[in-house]
């Protein structure tokens, strides 16, 4: 992980324990994995409690972060709260979770050593299924590698039940299809 990346998780972490549950996803999380990725940001989920978003933008202004909208309405809508690391200038999306699947992949999160720092780690399974569900060519590559580092017959069947009720509550198709090809694409290498 690049050291300005460990630097904003080192002093976010410190922000976001104590504010509630939260996991680690996104490009830093596949390099966690140990699969070979670039990413100029970091991206985290947490489960505010108390749920007090402008108490929480003030403490993590405290910590050297500095929100990056000044749109109380595109939080509200995105449930997205883009900062920026003020001492390394890299970004950080912070997004606020909501019932479901947040829930699940909060649950599963583990505890992981990252640069010194305790960080809940989104699970590999889980991050596979929220890169499938972007959709972007990057997204794709990184589920991928990702499968073909840890892919095994207990994950393939989470990841499945997972995309199958993602595929009925968001009306798509085509998400177990993608995911199959990453699961066949990797036994025929």
């Amino acid at each position: 992980m690049q050291p300005a990346a460990l630097e904003l998780i080192e002093a976010l972490a410190g922000v976001l324990d104590r504010w509630g549950r939260w996991y680690l996803f996104g490009a830093q999380a596949v390099v966690a994995y140990g699969a070979p990725r670039f990413s100029a940001d970091v991206d985290v989920t947490v489960r505010l409690d108390p749920d007090d978003p402008a108490r929480f933008v003030r403490d993590m202004e405290a910590a050297g972060f500095a929100l990056r909208v000044d749109d109380p309405d595109f939080v509200r809508r995105t449930r997205v709260m883009p900062f920026a690391h003020v001492p390394t200038g890299m970004p950080l999306d912070v997004v606020l979770a909501g019932s479901g699947l947040e829930d699940e992949f909060i649950e599963r999160a583990k505890p992981t050593d990252i640069g010194g720092a305790r960080v809940p780690l989104i699970d590999v399974a889980d991050l596979i299924v929220g890169k499938i569900l972007a959709g972007r060519p990057k997204d794709a590559e990184d589920a991928r590698n990702l499968w073909r580092l840890h892919g095994s017959d207990a994950r393939r069947q989470r990841v499945r039940r997972l995309l199958r009720l993602l595929e009925e509550a968001l009306g798509h198709s085509d998400l177990l299809t993608v995911f199959e090809s990453i699961a066949e694409g990797d036994r025929d290498s």
